[in-house]
């Protein structure tokens, strides 16, 4: 309505990122548009990321929020309510997935795609179509791969959406993590299977980071408060930490009140991305 936007000075205006894809960094295949890196070396990871901004002196907390573009979760919600350093995790199969990146983006969000991977119980869990199995093979596997990620541009890596039995064998992941970092992106592995393999795979060339817990397993309020809270321990002993949840009502409410208290309690929301690029800008 006619609500009057009163800006506060003091407080620094909302970063927006640019929902186009740069022309270096793309290459069309019949999917679509790919990621690539540029000619000059530029990684999507180095060019979609949010700044970081000031973490001098504090610990630093990335919070990752999934289950973005799916109909019946509060996709809009998160988008608009969580603040712009929380990084946003697009499911690659929403009905109007530029709309809601360019949202996203344009609210400061960085995005990482949800690669669907084969769950224990596949196919009577299945994550969706062109899901990454163990029994696909690694020629299938990277054509679904490249399906996946023809579907929106501008994240600045992937992590896996389920797939707790893909993640748990190397050979199936040794080509999919291989193709992730050669197209300059990041791969966080959401932190929910005991048994993922997917660390073994960190190195300089390629920017793997695990969650250090999910965050919403058990969506109360108060539970949710407690996973927080180990999260916030977990920081304040190494320096960072990292989390994943998914876009419930319950979780964005909780982060959203963790958030405006972070600040004063030492810790720095940072984007994900930052936590694996070398300047960590």
């Amino acid at each position: 309505g006619n609500d009057v936007i009163i800006s506060d000075p003091s407080k620094p205006r909302p970063i927006r990122l640019a929902a186009a894809p740069f022309e270096d960094l793309i290459e069309a295949d019949e999917n679509g548009l790919l990621p690539r890196i540029g000619d000059d070396g530029t990684r999507p990871l180095d060019a979609y990321a949010r700044p970081a901004g000031a973490t001098e002196g504090m610990k630093r907390i990335a919070i990752v929020v999934g289950g973005i573009g799916i109909e019946g979760e509060a996709g809009q919600s998160a988008i608009a309510s969580l603040p712009g350093e929380v990084t946003l995790g697009i499911v690659p199969y929403g009905e109007d997935l530029p709309a809601t990146v360019a949202e996203a983006r344009a609210l400061g969000h960085e995005i990482l795609l949800q690669l669907p991977m084969e769950p224990y119980n596949y196919p009577d869990i299945d994550p969706g179509p062109n899901t990454l199995t163990v029994a696909g093979g690694t020629a299938k596997n990277l054509d679904r791969l490249r399906w996946l990620l023809a579907q929106t541009t501008t994240y600045v890596g992937v992590m896996n959406y389920m797939g707790a039995r893909f993640t748990g064998d190397d050979r199936a992941l040794a080509p999919i993590l291989g193709d992730i970092a050669n197209r300059g992106l990041l791969f966080l592995d959401d932190g929910s299977s005991a048994r993922s393999r997917v660390g073994a795979f960190a190195s300089d060339s390629a920017p793997v980071i695990r969650a250090d817990l999910v965050l919403d397993g058990d969506t109360a309020p108060a539970a949710i408060d407690a996973r927080i809270k180990q999260l916030v321990a977990i920081a304040k002993e190494r320096g960072y930490a990292v989390a994943t949840a998914t876009a419930f009502p319950s979780t964005i409410a909780r982060i959203s009140a963790f958030a405006r208290v972070a600040e004063e309690n030492g810790i720095a929301l940072v984007p994900v991305s930052s936590l694996v690029r070398a300047d960590g800008s």
